[in-house]
């Protein structure tokens, strides 16, 4: 990792450095666009013979291969886990569904001299939640898209994940289990967010997709927007350590858990000790051994800034919009405005947000952490406001709404109000 001061001789080139890092945005797709444009408009076209020929061509999928996992394989799956990984599943969904189920909105009604205003909650119809399949299998990344959706109600999950491995066909037969209403193809890429997008004679399309992916997944995201709704952009996974009083070894250690996720993922330490920032750096090199891809992360994209204040460290932490971000202490909480995640103190290590803790992995990066916080129950579900008036109160409150009507020059939307007013 390198070590930058922000203040001091090396101040020009630290604030040139910030903001580098603060213009990141979520991920730059234009390479890839072309690409997965002709992937999308393929399937679009062609459907399910466009997705097996990217499916066998890009994952291997054999021609006799079913798109479609059947049940029994994902029971059987579940029956090949160990029980102690069964264990791990079950706890971190019932977290995950704890913390969805008291993160749903209530409906609720005001009424008020015969006006009557509120708001109905109801869920999606179908999401399609997209597990990865490449560098590391992901079943907690399955547990995490289809649980609050299964909290919120949605009638129609479907899981498209590539080669699913063991792990993750074992995790989606405990959601089948637990609701009932899954459908898991094993597709990947653009090519499944095309389908998921458009529909295919196979899959029927969705109403919104969710969950991270490789650079072609995000550029196919963003491409297929227009088309039905999607979570967040996704880039490279991010950490950002704040701290003044917090243990090297466990900072160390969270930085380098990050960084073992993608070559290009950030990782920083923000701090105005000096003392810290230095041990956390050998700290950081002793770790990190033998660990290639966290190597070869934090030499690119680790740093450590050391600023001249703990309200500079702040602010800088606010400009970075960091997906996960961990503090010392509750206090710490009043300043934070911009985050994915915050983790508190030294017992709190982010690969428990990652697993088990409940709040949602799936988290804003690029900054748009500036604009929106991660996955919820709340990318599951609909606020439907609602209002009814009686005879009265539109007598009593209609002339306003004329008068504004007419303000702006709208006379039909004055006469919808007035001929009920007689």
């Amino acid at each position: 990792m390198k070590l930058v001061r922000t203040f001091g001789r090396t101040k020009q080139a630290a604030a040139a450095l910030i903001e580098m890092i603060e213009h990141r945005g979520a991920t730059n797709t234009s390479k890839v666009e072309p690409i997965v444009r002709r992937i999308l408009a393929d399937v679009q076209s062609r459907g399910d013979v466009a997705l097996r020929k990217y499916a066998a061509k890009l994952d291997g999928l054999q021609p006799d291969t079913p798109l479609l996992v059947a049940r029994e394989e994902m029971k059987a799956a579940w029956k090949a886990t160990a029980p102690e990984l069964q264990t791990a599943m079950k706890t971190a969904q019932a977290n995950i569904r704890t913390f969805a189920e008291a993160q749903r909105p209530n409906e609720w009604n005001i009424a008020a001299a015969g006006v009557n205003t509120g708001q109905i909650v109801r869920p999606l119809e179908s999401v399609g939640c997209y597990v990865p399949g490449g560098r590391y299998p992901l079943p907690s990344t399955l547990l995490m898209t289809v649980t609050p959706a299964q909290v919120a109600g949605v009638e129609r999950i479907v899981v498209c994940s590539p080669k699913p491995a063991k792990e993750t066909l074992a995790a989606a037969w405990l959601a089948y289990e637990d609701a009932r209403a899954l459908e898991f193809y094993r597709i990947g890429g653009a090519q499944a967010i095309s389908a998921l997008a458009y529909g295919t004679r196979t899959i029927a399309r969705v109403n919104k997709i969710v969950g991270p992916g490789n650079l072609y997944v995000t550029a196919a995201k963003m491409l297929v927007s227009r088309e039905c709704g999607i979570d967040m952009p996704a880039g490279p996974t991010e950490i950002v350590v704040t701290s003044e009083t917090g243990n090297a070894a466990g900072i160390a250690a969270d930085l380098v858990a990050q960084a073992e996720h993608d070559p290009e993922a950030l990782a920083i330490l923000i701090t105005s000790n000096a003392a810290l920032g230095e041990a956390v750096k050998v700290e950081v090199k002793t770790q990190s051994q033998g660990n290639a891809i966290a190597n070869q992360s934090l030499t690119t994209q680790g740093f450590i800034f050391v600023t001249e204040s703990t309200t500079e460290a702040r602010g800088l932490t606010n400009r970075l919009a960091p997906e996960h971000l961990t503090v010392d202490a509750n206090t710490d909480l009043k300043w934070v405005r911009n985050a994915g995640s915050v983790f508190v103190g030294d017992y709190s290590p982010q690969s428990m947000g990652d697993y088990v803790s409940g709040p949602n992995h799936v988290l804003p990066t690029g900054r748009v952490g500036r604009v929106r916080g991660g996955l919820s129950v709340l990318d599951f579900l609909k606020v439907i406001t609602v209002q009814q008036y009686t005879r009265k109160a539109l007598r009593a409150m209609g002339p306003h709404a004329i008068v504004l009507a007419e303000a702006e020059g709208l006379m039909g939307h004055a006469q919808s109000v007035r001929v009920r007013m007689r």
